[in-house]
């Protein structure tokens, strides 16, 4: 669903993405791909995605119609509002409760408070993002979060990383995790500072640095949690 979605967003933005220096080289731009080879692609992810939902159940089936409609509306998002980044938070995060439904067939209160931990997460990485294209996107006209918050985007950012910090020690008492996991949040908020530094002059090259450096931060949970279960099992 997450490449579904990449094929979403190109075909949606074929005819801007030339005037974007980041995507001026897309497949769909260049021509090395046809419209035709797109839709075919992605029409068997997404047949291939609906047979592994039919594995599951009747809520989880449900949930994964609006994980469709939210990757297919994303891309049109940055057209019509500011906040396009929430958009893809949301539909990034959308998982998170589909996974709950298919093994408690119900939606406990623990999902979203997890969905809210890393959909802010992504609402950081992707302003982040989209702060490498802000001039592109104000000549071609698509609207992001890095242009809304203008000015004030580090500091809005940083406010962000904070809530943030804050969701993900409440998915600590939520799941019961101890001291591993918690040792893995702090070495988040010190990425998050990392982060904060390379995005301070506003440099395409820096902020895409700092984008692409959030694969660390998910890595340090993942093991934080690993580390956290690991110690509670064995002893």
């Amino acid at each position: 669903m997450r490449s579904a979605g990449c094929i979403v967003n190109d075909f949606a933005d074929r005819d801007l993405d030339g005037f974007v220096e980041r995507t001026a080289s897309r497949p769909l731009v260049t021509g090395s791909v046809s419209r035709k080879e797109a839709f075919g692609l992605f029409g068997a992810l997404i047949f291939f995605s609906f047979l592994l939902v039919l594995q599951t159940n009747l809520l989880t089936i449900k949930l994964s119609i609006a994980a469709l409609g939210l990757a297919s509306i994303y891309p049109f998002l940055k057209r019509y509002t500011n906040l396009p980044q929430l958009g893809l938070g949301v539909a990034f995060s959308w998982g998170i409760p589909m996974a709950f439904a298919a093994q408690k067939s119900s939606i406990p209160v623990d999902a979203w408070v997890l969905l809210s931990a890393n959909l802010l997460w992504v609402l950081i990485y992707d302003t982040q993002y989209a702060m490498v294209d802000r001039e592109d996107d104000l000549q071609v006209g698509i609207k992001s979060t890095a242009i809304l918050f203008g000015k004030a985007d580090r500091h809005i950012i940083g406010f962000l990383q904070l809530v943030c910090l804050i969701c993900l020690c409440l998915v600590a008492r939520q799941f019961s995790l101890g001291l591993p996991y918690l040792f893995s949040i702090f070495l988040v908020a010190l990425l998050f500072l990392y982060h904060l530094y390379l995005i301070r002059h506003r440099e395409r090259q820096n902020c895409f640095e700092a984008f692409k450096h959030n694969n660390w931060i998910g890595f340090c949970i993942l093991l934080g949690i690993i580390f956290d279960y690991a110690c509670r099992y064995s002893f």
